[in-house]
């Protein structure tokens, strides 16, 4: 006589994570006891855990819960060159600690920077540094930090409480426009970054900031929000410079906005800064011989990162140590000692 045993499937971690309605990454967290999971969320996993019956194979859980010598870093462009001396940075000194670097481009697309920090998760990578995209991913980034160490790059995740070194960036921008207002300068265009970017709505509060203290009103069409890659920087001043009133100075708030702005000015036959005055931030780390009568904010790019890394660091080592948050300040070059050019 046959006997058929009816065998129940197996509970795979899949369905621990589904039922607690939290990653897989969290449920690997759990389990291993690793530091960095709310209390809250550790309940519901170890419920779904006894409810689910789930029993997990012990020697994926042992590789999982060794020590992982690997950080992630997520930033939008590597091709920006504030990002490169940034991440030779973190590299520098998470070498110098034995960890590699994985290292990831969001291209400014919350979408494309949600499945990196997944990514990231599932590796099982040591800790998280990130410049955010925005608002879209306020989820999974209280996830990540409640998860893994994070320490936030540049810019700001609202609303999450992680560790962060960022450059300063009202006052900087400030200083630039009001050094524009003192040349006589009161038709200023703004070609800013993206408006869920908490750098580009720093830097664009600064722009207006300086136009309302010295009572210059805004403009509507003389600011342009946009990608800050060098092509919109282009396509942005060209509308600007093609009004029937254009401006007389344009504040490019980054490097490669700057460059489209500066290709565009060119192509109109235009002089800098005789004909269009043209200020903006970190313009020596596109080439330190780079030699445009502009004004320009040079941040502490590698110390940013230095210090980026230091920090995560030091949240692996303690993961209950207080937040640090670092603004590091940058400081203002005037090249317009030259003769206006092309």
């Amino acid at each position: 006589k046959n006997h058929r045993t009816s065998q129940k499937p197996s509970v795979s971690i899949d369905d621990v994570a589904r039922k607690a309605e939290v990653s897989t990454a969290t449920v690997s967290r759990v389990l291993a006891n690793k530091p960095h999971v709310r209390p809250e969320m550790r309940q519901r996993v170890w419920d779904a855990v006894h409810e689910l019956n789930y029993r997990p194979n012990r020697v994926a859980q042992s590789l999982r819960s060794q020590k992982s010598k690997t950080i992630g870093v997520i930033i939008p462009d590597i091709e920006n060159p504030f990002f490169t001396s940034v991440v030779r940075a973190i590299e520098d000194v998470a070498q110098g600690d034995s960890y590699g670097v994985f290292l990831c481009n969001s291209d400014e697309d919350w979408k494309k920077e949600q499945q990196y920090i997944n990514l990231l998760r599932d590796e099982n990578v040591a800790g998280i540094i990130i410049a955010p995209t925005g608002r879209r991913n306020q989820k999974i980034y209280r996830e990540m930090v409640s998860e893994l160490p994070t320490v936030a790059l540049d810019r700001h995740m609202s609303d999450v409480d992680t560790d962060i070194v960022r450059g300063e960036n009202i006052e900087s921008a400030y200083q630039l426009v009001a050094e524009l207002i003192a040349d006589g300068h009161t038709r200023i265009g703004l070609v800013s970054g993206l408006p869920d970017v908490t750098t580009s709505k720093e830097r664009k509060e600064g722009y207006l900031r300086a136009l309302r203290d010295h009572d210059i009103a805004a403009d509507a069409a003389l600011i342009v929000e946009t990608r800050p890659k060098e092509n919109d920087g282009f396509v942005a001043t060209s509308a600007m410079l093609a009004l029937p009133e254009r401006p007389t100075a344009i504040f490019a708030i980054n490097n490669l906005l700057m460059v489209g702005a500066f290709k565009a000015i060119r192509k109109q036959g235009l002089l800098i800064p005789d004909d269009v005055a043209l200020v903006t931030f970190d313009l020596m780390s596109l080439n330190p011989l780079i030699d445009l009568p502009i004004i320009t904010i040079e941040q502490p790019t590698y110390e940013l990162g230095r210090r980026a890394a230091e920090m995560l660091l030091a949240r692996i080592g303690d993961p209950e140590q207080p937040t640090q948050r670092e603004i590091l300040k940058g400081r203002m070059v005037d090249m317009r000692q030259r003769e206006g050019i092309l």
